[in-house]
């Protein structure tokens, strides 16, 4: 049971945020009004329109200055912020939530992301910019609560929007943290107060009213299934991105010992409550027993047979399911390995990060996006079955998957068949994120309505200016 934010509450998270921000010379002095933390969802759009008039009017170059100040900012509080998500949710590690703010704070792209184009021949000139949509009302999860906000509004806001936040009820008063700091960096730049909002005491309802209200012009919704087809049949366009159950596919060529480091990392990172984190493992047979003394090797627990009987019967909330989903002991999810085991008394140190379970194909581990720091792994004859059988647990979802390999052939077909928006290859799913690998960072993974990885360029439009029979220079 969530509890409710007053006024007071509101005012005190404003002014500790205010009091930890290394703030410069004279710096705005703002009421609780004016840092984006309203009491509903329509006073928290008209001033986010508001703002965003204002913030449209200002020359590129100053937007590009309050939103660098942004990053600034929110970089001097990443630890901040990280420990109130982690106090407040109780899911995941701490030092993993800083890494993940920063990872967002750093990666995700600027305003050079809305490169315009142009066309030029005989019958003249013609332009193509991206133009903002305006209000964006954006849905987060309780799993990545601030590096969501931090990432979702420095993309939002480089391409020209304002936005609207509801937090997870069970993330809120962090979530109301990273609204003040950025806003408070808005300011302080020179920028609009309120280009980015939230509610103080989000709820399913207010979700269903953001999705609904006309001060927006569409949804960002980040999170579980059933948010997502609640968004899809709002009428109003949605940009989604749900669950995964991302699998791990390892063949008789890989680099075993990078192979293990790989998958202790990733699917261990913040206990295993990112979408993208690794939740499926497949080996070919032949190099099973080597791969299982690799993990055992860096620190991962191998569970025995008797061990994983009992942990079903407290990790699920109802009776588990072959080759199907099951329901989660939410107590459980994103806990600690110590943590979880304690509940069939056994007793590991907190940096015991991961636990392998070996399971046949049809156990529910594989088949339920677990959330959990608990790995199932499956054996299977060669790297086709491999490859097939990781994508069967993927579901079609469209959002991540990896492998391990030296076979130029399997690396090709299953980045092919897999059809995901993010896909590894020797390699931990962090990295497709841009953490510990090239490219931009999102934390809104849209493969269910087909944007991919969220950028400032997803939340504009394209506008065409055609001069005929002129401008040409040549």
């Amino acid at each position: 049971m969530t509890t409710q934010l007053t006024e007071q509450d509101i005012s005190n998270i404003v002014q500790q945020v205010l009091s930890e921000l290394k703030t410069r010379q004279n710096p705005a002095t703002v009421a609780p009004a004016q840092v984006g933390v309203f009491n509903d969802i329509t006073s928290a759009a008209t001033a986010a329109q508001r703002a965003q008039k204002l913030w449209m009017a200002l020359p590129l170059e100053k937007r590009k200055e309050v939103i660098a100040h942004v990053r600034e900012r929110l970089r001097e509080n990443a630890q901040v912020l990280a420990w109130a998500a982690w106090r407040e949710t109780g899911l995941g590690r701490y030092e993993d939530k800083i890494e993940k703010n920063l990872l967002n704070i750093n990666k995700v792209p600027g305003i050079e992301d809305l490169e315009p184009m142009a066309w030029s021949g005989d019958r003249g000139l013609t332009v193509m910019e991206r133009a903002p949509f305006g209000v964006i009302g954006s849905i987060t999860p309780t799993t990545n609560p601030t590096a969501t906000v931090i990432g979702n509004a420095l993309a939002i806001i480089a391409g020209g929007n304002a936005v609207v936040f509801n937090p997870h009820p069970s993330a809120k008063e962090c979530c109301a943290r990273a609204i003040v700091t950025i806003n408070q960096a808005i300011i302080e730049a020179g920028g609009p107060a309120n280009l980015v909002t939230g509610i103080a005491n989000p709820t399913i309802e207010s979700a269903q009213e953001l999705m609904k209200h006309p001060g927006t012009a569409l949804t960002l919704v980040t999170g579980g299934g059933e948010v997502v087809k609640v968004a899809m049949s709002s009428g109003k366009r949605a940009i989604c991105a749900g669950p995964g159950n991302p699998p791990v596919v390892v063949d008789e060529t890989a680099d075993l010992e990078l192979a293990a480091k790989g998958i202790i990392k990733g699917a261990s990172f913040d206990n295993n409550i990112i979408c993208t984190d690794e939740k499926v493992l497949v080996v070919v047979e032949s190099v099973a027993d080597q791969l299982l003394s690799n993990l055992r090797g860096l620190g991962a627990r191998i569970l025995t047979s008797d061990e994983l009987q009992r942990l079903e019967k407290v990790i699920f909330s109802e009776t588990p399911k072959l080759n199907h989903h099951t329901g989660l002991n939410k107590k459980l999810i994103g806990q600690n390995l110590s943590v979880i085991l304690k509940e069939i008394g056994v007793t590991v140190g907190d940096e015991v990060r991961l636990g392998i379970a070996p399971v046949p194909r049809e156990h529910t581990l594989v088949w339920t996006e677990q959330m959990m720091p608990v790995l199932p792994l499956v054996r299977v004859k060669n790297a086709d079955e491999a490859i097939d059988f990781g994508l069967a647990a993927e579901g079609n979802r469209r959002h991540t998957a990896v492998i391990y390999s030296r076979q130029l052939d399997n690396l090709s077909r299953m980045a092919k068949e897999s059809n995901v928006s993010i896909f590894v290859k020797n390699g931990p799913n962090l990295a497709g994120l841009g953490y510990g690998g090239e490219g931009f960072c999102s934390f809104s993974i849209a493969g269910t309505t087909g944007e991919g990885m969220t950028r400032p360029r997803t939340f504009t439009r394209e506008r065409r200016c055609t001069l005929v029979d002129s401008f040409r220079i040549v």
